[in-house]
């Protein structure tokens, strides 16, 4: 007790706290170090004895889970649904493996297995689709791809709603003179005009397929059916575009030449020949690009098959120069004598008397005539239990100005 300025004043001293200490749940209020350390160390033994025993039993039942979904006993991880037809999963792909369902079979000694083989079976043959994978299988279908034909990208191509197209050819043949001054001025000839019909062909097709395939298909038949479709008919009106005769499909350009004026009134294509009775050669080539007309050859474009490309690739000028230059970019055609090469196989093939090789502005050339798209009508009653899809397409084509286009003949000049 202290007294200032006749005051009186207590001071209370405090002892220091002890030490505590919390281990687990327990709080311990002593100063020994190796006793706190001891039940640290003894708290953490048992925390560890407890979580490795809980681990254990967490990886027992996610093995048990795998070995169950192995079996087939789960339709997928975290589901407890079984799949729908398991037996047929695993009978296909034994099947699969062994590649002959009665080695499966005996193997496997199940008569009821195989019976559900041939009874799958009997929906058709592999090659037509009628033994469907599970569902853990590819669903996709590769096919092998196919050259497209150029001539529509070439060609001029009008669209029209009307049973057919025509146009007005017109001869050029305009009359003309030098006069004086005072001299009279007789009448001159006028051009002619004739009408120019190009009639339409019909294209069909109709394939037939069951309608339990078309149920139970894990692939969409029906589009890829009509994609397929599609596809043949491109191939179709190529070879007639190149070749037909205009009996109900359109008029080859092949068949304009040596028909005079019965195809066209401005007459047939011109030829021009190779130079060698059986083969084709650069001069050849040369006079065929510088025959044909000057307006034509601004925007002149090869035509040939890749059996003729294969002989024209070789050969060389009189300095011993290609003829042929490759392109180095992308989505560009080759050239030939400077002028862009495009591959249609169903041109000629080299050989004498033939006209393998064609050089001119095709767009003038050739008229394409789409009447409409492609039609696909799904019929599910004519042909029970199949359902047919009637596909049609209908095109014409034709010979729009004969001199913009120049044919090398195969043989030696006459």
């Amino acid at each position: 007790m202290h007294t200032m300025f006749g005051l009186t004043q207590h001071v209370t001293r405090v002892a220091p706290a002890m030490p505590r200490a919390i281990v687990g749940q327990r709080v311990y209020a002593h100063t020994d170090p190796a006793k706190v350390i001891s039940d640290l160390t003894s708290a953490f033994a048992s925390f560890k004895a407890d979580h490795e025993s809980r681990m254990d039993n967490v990886q027992a039942a996610y093995d048990d889970l795998a070995s169950r979904i192995a079996a087939g006993n789960l339709g997928g991880l975290g589901s407890s649904r079984a799949p729908e037809d398991p037996e047929y999963s695993r009978t296909f792909a034994s099947y699969a493996r062994k590649g002959h369902g009665e080695q499966t079979l005996s193997e496997a000694n199940n008569s009821g297995d195989r019976a559900r083989i041939q009874a799958a079976m009997s929906a058709g043959s592999n090659g037509d689709g009628g033994y469907l994978a599970p569902v853990e299988w590819d669903r996709n279908i590769v096919k092998a791809l196919t050259v497209a034909s150029p001539l529509r990208s070439l060609c001029t191509v009008v669209t029209t709603s009307g049973p057919g197209y025509s146009t007005l050819w017109n001869d050029g043949q305009w009359g003309s003179g030098w006069v004086g001054e005072t001299a009279s001025r007789p009448q001159t000839t006028t051009a002619q005009l004739a009408n120019v019909v190009f009639k339409p062909g019909e294209i069909f097709a109709q394939p037939a397929i069951t309608q339990q395939l078309l149920d139970d298909a894990a692939i969409n038949l029906e589009q890829w059916l009509s994609d397929e479709v599609a596809d043949t008919f491109a191939r179709q009106e190529a070879i007639a575009f190149v070749s037909g005769d205009g009996l109900n499909k359109p008029q080859g350009f092949l068949s304009y030449i040596g028909s005079g004026t019965t195809l066209h009134p401005g007459g047939e294509p011109l030829t021009t020949p190779s130079g060698h009775a059986s083969q084709i050669t650069s001069d050849g080539l040369v006079d065929l690009v510088y025959a044909l007309g000057a307006p034509y050859r601004t925007n002149a474009s090869w035509l040939m098959n890749s059996a003729s490309i294969a002989k024209v690739s070789k050969l060389k000028d009189g300095q011993g120069n290609y003829l042929w230059q490759p392109s180095f970019i992308a989505g560009q055609p080759p050239t030939l004598l400077g002028r862009p090469v495009y591959f249609e196989e169903s041109m000629p093939d080299v050989a004498a008397g033939t006209l393998p090789i064609a050089v001119g502005d095709w767009r003038r050339f050739y008229v394409i005539n789409d009447r409409v798209g492609v039609r696909i009508l799904r019929d599910a009653y004519t042909a029970k239990p199949y359902v047919l899809f009637y596909t049609t397409k209908r095109v014409g084509g034709g010979v729009l100005d004969p001199k913009a286009v120049r044919f090398l003949k195969v043989g030696a000049a006459s």
